[in-house]
């Protein structure tokens, strides 16, 4: 921050952690809606929640951030050359926070219902009895690799058609409906990790950190070296901005700095 100005990447840091508040909120906080209320949403009505919800943070923060809050969208975006690997760990740092304080506002306006939070452990994400490890962890990853595959064809190729979020959270919600029963369904190490931590149901936590982020290193290889064309494999640069001696009428123009990458058309430079 300089002379009173918010930086292009802390703005995007925190429309990624509001947006993953936003998103786990609802998402997570259907689930506990659920225990409540005696099933009244059921899988149909959990799934919705979430791809409703991420659709519209998407939509509402992809010009800023990209929209990613998810850490394994991030580390596949990454892997593309769609996103600076320098800025991997900040985006999942605010992608941990708003996760975080997702769950504890979930704690919060529970509070009166204390069964309905231990039964959901506030949302957090659960593997089914008879679900092994390893099925866990493929089911998960394969459920992100879908998701990848949304993202980069509704989002970052330059011929994604014009829907902005909704494609993505679609594929949300279809996965939770496959996968909801089965492993919880995260496709997101952020969408376990406050839950989890809130309601200090800290299991399974090897599904929902390996299934996704191996989902979306997949994805984003098969996106750079199989489906992406060859201008859609060039790397992304990030141009940071000078603050240097403004220029004079002689000097040459100087290359504009790109805005933060983010999920959206290489069309439009916002990628």
């Amino acid at each position: 921050m300089k002379g009173g100005a918010m930086s292009e990447h802390t703005r995007a840091l925190l429309a990624e952690a509001c947006g993953t508040f936003w998103f786990f909120l609802i998402g997570a906080g259907a689930i506990v809606t659920d225990a409540a209320t005696n099933r009244a949403l059921g899988l149909l009505g959990i799934a919705l929640a979430h791809g409703l919800a991420l659709s519209v943070a998407i939509s509402s923060f992809g010009a800023i951030s990209g929209g990613h809050f998810n850490p394994a969208v991030t580390l596949g975006l990454a892997v593309a050359k769609k996103h600076p690997w320098e800025r991997v760990p900040t985006y999942w740092g605010a992608q941990l926070a708003g996760s975080l304080l997702a769950a504890i506002f979930l704690r919060a306006i529970f509070d009166f219902v204390p069964a309905a939070m231990e039964i959901s452990k506030l949302g957090t994400p659960l593997v089914a009895p008879g679900v092994t490890l390893l099925s866990a962890i493929v089911i998960e990853a394969v459920l992100t690799l879908f998701l990848m595959w949304a993202v980069f064809g509704t989002a970052v190729s330059p011929n994604a058609p014009k829907i902005a979020g909704f494609g993505i959270g679609l594929t949300v919600a279809a996965d939770i409906l496959m996968g909801g029963p089965l492993t919880g369904a995260s496709m997101n190490p952020a969408r376990w990790f406050g839950p989890a931590v809130v309601s200090r149901h800290l299991v399974d936590g090897a599904v929902h950190l390996i299934g996704p982020l191996l989902g979306a290193a997949i994805g984003g290889i098969s996106y750079l070296y199989v489906f992406g064309s060859g201008a859609e494999r060039e790397p992304i640069e990030i141009t940071p901005p000078r603050h240097d001696d403004p220029p004079r009428d002689d000097d040459p123009p100087r290359r504009a700095a790109l805005p933060p990458p983010q999920v959206m058309s290489d069309r439009t430079q916002r990628l």
